[in-house]
């Protein structure tokens, strides 16, 4: 993979800086989806109290973002067992298709990408081997990663339908670090170590998830307080990927 030249940025983007290991290079990048590319959740929120609405179901601020790290499988039996409601797999299915479907309509006009997303990460693919790790289904991720022009820089994708576990569990990044050397040893590279991998998350789920990976981790105040990212465990913490570049990236963690 092409190598990007350039000089170390002389000043540090607005972040808070946790702690840096000693010689440790970044060399691949794994993204939370939801959160940190795509500015969603509210539209996810909307989407899912428009389905489950239909079958009688509230669903709070509170109790949405309660739920964040989870697949839509177990956040729907979440909500029908908070609701007393018996689910069946066939309602399971159904209620899924319909949020999915609803999502989709409600992103037709506009796609909510976050700020220098798509500039980051068109620069980073020139430098790392770029991974998505989420709890999204693969057909949303695919739909968003297509029509803003990114499906092409991904090494490795990560949906729901790959594991049998939710965040903060670390099955997500360790399976995305394991596709992504896989496409390394394809280009004839050395195998990347969790530690030479950072993981950019928006929720203590997600940062869990990649410690538990052994990853690096860098909490974007997309979601949740900084405070809430720094109790799980971010290295750094800052508020928006637009402040970030990839000379940033090597001055920061490296």
């Amino acid at each position: 993979m092409p190598q990007l030249t350039s000089q170390i940025r002389r000043q540090t983007p607005e972040a808070e800086i946790k702690g840096a290991a000693d010689d440790i290079v970044i060399k691949a990048i794994i993204f939370d989806f939801n959160g940190v590319i795509i500015d969603d959740e509210p539209i996810q929120l909307l989407a899912y109290q428009e389905v489950l609405g239909a079958e009688n179901i509230t669903l709070s601020i509170d109790e949405y973002y309660g739920c964040l790290g989870m697949n839509d499988v177990t956040f729907v039996q979440a909500a029908f067992t908070r609701a007393g409601k018996v689910l069946t797999e066939a309602l399971l299915e159904d209620v899924i298709q319909r949020k999915t479907i609803a999502h989709g309509k409600m992103l037709e006009k506009d796609l909510p990408m976050f700020g220098g997303v798509i500039t980051f990460t068109k620069a980073a693919s020139r430098k790392f081997l770029l991974g998505i790790g989420s709890m999204a289904r693969r057909v949303e991720i695919n739909e968003i990663l297509k029509r803003a022009g990114l499906e092409s820089l991904f090494d490795a994708v990560v949906s729901a339908e790959d594991v049998d576990s939710c965040k903060p569990d670390p099955a997500c990044y360790v399976l995305g670090l394991r596709l992504i050397n896989e496409a390394g040893r394809s280009a004839g590279q050395y195998p990347i170590l969790p530690a030479e991998c950072l993981a950019r998350a928006d929720s203590p789920p997600g940062l869990e998830s990649a410690r538990g990976a052994g990853m690096r981790t860098l909490g974007v105040i997309n979601t949740v307080s900084s405070e809430e990212l720094r109790a799980s465990g971010a290295d750094v913490v800052t508020k928006s990927l637009a402040d970030w570049t990839i000379d940033a990236v090597l001055h920061v963690f490296d």
